[in-house]
């Protein structure tokens, strides 16, 4: 059997995460393995994709590999992806499977994400692998691994592969676009962080209609434009001093031109299951920020065009970027009516600094981001000093009068006789600090008459 692993990270030979597959190399010696490190050299695929197509139709199983970077993979295996996918060549029958290493923030997104591309070019999916980065330094960590490719195989010698999920039809619409500015102006800036080519005449005119409708300045950024170096190198030298190793101006703009903003706004065409590789690079350059949520109580909204009632995980990528930032999400317009939408609840919270609790996908997120940080505040202590400051670090939990509490009520419940005193009253003991807010809200109530 012949196996490519096209490794994603741009870290090439000296990827984590590509420590997986030589471990499973030698301990797989009667196979042939075959390496190509796209995430590295993704500018010299740019002109000789022909060389990566012949190593793929030569292989009998094909691992993509790369770390998980800001919810999906990095940039350069996105850009890699989109080669692939427009070179020309059917990739049809090829069997595949990935490995991921991360601390496991939203690394279900990135492995659908891969998943999904996969269905598109007609390839057998076999369910991935994702592991913790320090895994493969343990006995549990390589029995982990060892264990999947022998599923691997397995999946490969009798033809199970995961399911192509059925979807709708995609009925595009035709846009009808607003043209006439119709609001009064109010104080505020937008930014407005887009990638739209000159020839994207259904999102040029999303645009235009959102900027006819918003009641802001909008300060339009569109990345295209941007001379990028390159994609992030997760060389972690922005982690000392907060600048990235790239001298090409962008953590510059990025700070002074769209997180000063009131708002921030993206626009897109749906690529590849996901914004694209140019907003994904954006997205990785991000980390410059670390993983601190500077944005926070900033409102987000976003303009896409495409498919997005069929793109489930895309729908959770951009609800959980929200989520972990703490940003309200004031919707996504895909449609004329759901741009409208977008931009009254975009006003709304702008004018009001709405700003709501987070849900699970923000919570969880943050609990990953918490304990990664307090075991790396040595490196990264720019992120250690945010996260002290904004109450991140919620351990050891000091309620100790609750936990005393209820170490009380855990005796009562497993006393039988004290519990059938109890007699049901203890829904009323719970329930005796909300009618203390209710008692305050009437004593003001009085006190204002």
């Amino acid at each position: 059997m012949n196996i490519l692993v096209i490794n994603g990270s741009p870290k090439g030979k000296n990827s984590i995460t590509l420590q997986t597959s030589l471990f499973l190399e030698k301990l797989a010696d009667r196979y042939n393995f075959d390496f190509i490190h796209v995430g590295q050299r993704i500018k010299y695929y740019e002109n000789n994709m022909q060389e990566a197509v012949s190593k793929i139709k030569n292989a009998d199983l094909i691992i993509f590999s790369y770390p998980v970077y800001t919810f999906i993979a990095p940039s350069q295996l996105h850009h890699f992806i989109n080669l692939m996918k427009n070179c020309g060549e059917n990739f049809s029958g090829k069997i595949v499977t990935q490995i991921s290493t991360s601390k496991h923030f939203y690394d279900t997104t990135a492995h659908r994400y891969i998943e999904e591309n996969c269905f598109d070019m007609g390839m057998n999916v076999i369910k991935g692998f994702s592991a913790d980065m320090d895994d493969l330094t343990t006995k549990k960590g390589q029995k982990e691994a060892i264990a999947f490719f022998k599923h691997v195989l397995w999946c490969a010698r009798n033809a199970v592969f995961e399911k192509i999920p059925d979807k709708k039809e995609y009925s595009k619409k035709k846009y009808t676009q607003i043209r006439t500015k119709n609001y009064i102006a109010k104080n505020g800036t937008v930014a407005l962080v887009c990638d739209v080519s000159e020839d994207d005449e259904r999102l040029i005119s999303m645009i235009e209609d959102f900027k006819n409708k918003c009641p802001y300045e909008i300060k339009e950024i569109n990345i295209r434009n941007f001379a990028f170096s390159g994609g992030c190198l997760g060389c972690f030298n922005c982690a000392t001093n907060g600048k990235c190793i790239y001298k090409d101006g962008f953590d510059k703009l990025l700070r002074d031109e769209i997180q000063s903003s009131d708002a921030i706004v993206y626009a897109f065409s749906i690529e590849d299951h996901s914004m694209g590789w140019r907003f994904k690079m954006y997205d990785d350059r991000q980390f410059c920020n670390g993983h601190r949520t500077v944005t926070e109580g900033t409102p987000f909204g976003y303009i896409v065009n495409g498919d997005y009632e069929n793109e489930e995980n895309l729908k959770t990528i951009i609800v959980g970027r929200s989520e972990v930032g703490h940003n309200f999400l004031a919707g996504v317009g895909y449609t004329p009516e759901t741009l409208s939408d977008m931009i009254k609840r975009l006003d709304y919270a702008i004018e009001n600094k709405l700003v709501l609790p987070r849900n699970f996908y923000g919570v969880g997120g943050m609990k990953i981001f918490r304990d990664l940080i307090w075991v790396m505040r040595g490196l990264m202590k720019a992120d250690h000093e945010f996260y002290k400051k904004h109450g991140v670090y919620d351990f050891p939990q000091k309620q100790t009068g609750r936990m005393l509490g209820m170490c009380l009520v855990g005796e009562v419940m497993r006393n039988p006789k004290l519990k059938a005193k109890m007699n049901g009253k203890m829904t009323e003991g719970m329930l005796m600090p909300y009618k203390k807010v209710f008692d305050d809200i009437d004593k003001r109530r009085k006190n204002k008459k």
